[in-house]
């Protein structure tokens, strides 16, 4: 690529500006980072071992587990490395390899939760079409077409981003790089390039949400006509915990990059950009778990095996 020759390395923002609260940061992040490991582990190791767990639902929970693993990882270790030794250098290979897994984990995982909101509408407003629809093979093509999906459109960003000339300051006014940070490096008018393939983006991603939003409304209005009190909290039970998660992950990756630049700020660009790539990793497993008394008996005997 041409451009590397005029920037070879990238400075990431710092957490603080002296050392006890840069240590204090890595502490921090090390918590969540070790509770996000903890949390989906259990989950992973929850769903292969029980047999009980051998469900759609909880495939696609395995497959939401190894993504929030890989995002997580993606970001907050150069993060903590940086505050360990106190530098805010990263190369422009891991740049471009952050970008690349970045953008690829966090698509897979909205292709994923649209699939897990078809998965609710078919298992409570088509119950008796269940098994035909979601069969073993089902899933695992689902599955696979959301990793896909997430990894052509990783694959469109990097390439297209990282092939533009970048010239401008090298610092970074994020804890890790994403693609609009990117662009503001450009200097050539060819990154209109790039913001074709973000609009794309947003036209497939709007796509998934009208698919959730369809799915939920059916969902609600199926779960209205229950007469039974039990069946409507089973089916909140199963159902609260994945909308609460696509409501966080939408909410804060739209304010990203849509907010206008009049409200823009160094702080709440950080806390945006925290919100939506570490906090749904990390809390992702502790809301599924809350509700759900199965998986919640299922985490118990895995923990207690281990300990054991």
């Amino acid at each position: 690529m041409s451009n590397r020759s005029t920037i070879t390395k990238f400075l990431l923002l710092a957490f603080a500006d002296t050392r006890e609260l840069q240590l204090l940061h890595f502490a921090l992040l090390l918590g969540i980072y070790l509770a996000a490991l903890l949390g989906n582990g259990l989950i992973l190791s929850a769903v292969a071992c029980h047999h009980r767990l051998h469900t759609p639902m909880y495939f696609f929970l395995l497959n939401l587990a190894l993504l929030d693993l890989g995002c997580i990882s993606t970001t907050l270790p150069k993060a903590m490395a940086n505050a360990v030794w106190d530098t805010r250098a990263i190369s422009y290979q891991g740049c471009a390899a952050q970008v690349f897994f970045l953008v690829f984990l966090i698509g897979s995982e909205f292709f994923l939760l649209t699939v897990m909101a078809y998965d609710r509408y078919v298992a409570i407003c088509k119950p008796l079409h269940y098994g035909s629809l979601l069969g073993s093979r089902a899933c695992a093509q689902m599955a696979a077409a959301a990793w896909g999906s997430g990894f052509l459109n990783a694959v469109l960003h990097t390439a297209t981003t990282f092939s533009l000339p970048l010239c401008h300051d090298n610092a970074e006014d994020q804890f890790f790089y994403e693609i609009p940070q990117i662009l503001k490096l450009s200097c050539s008018d060819s990154y209109l390039r790039e913001v074709g393939a973000v609009l794309f983006s947003i036209f497939l991603s709007f796509g998934c949400f009208v698919v959730i939003v369809v799915s939920y409304v059916q969902i609600f209005r199926a779960v209205l006509r229950m007469p039974s009190e039990q069946g409507r909290h089973k089916v909140f039970s199963t159902c609260l915990p994945h909308l609460a998660i696509i409501s966080l992950f939408v909410s804060t990756g739209i304010f990203s990059y849509l907010k206008s630049p009049s409200i823009s700020s160094r702080s709440l660009d950080r806390v945006v950009a925290f919100l939506y790539s570490v906090v749904p990793p990390a809390v992702n497993p502790l809301i599924y778990s809350m509700r759900n008394q199965e998986l919640k008996n299922a985490v118990r005997k895995t923990v207690s095996i281990h300990v054991s």
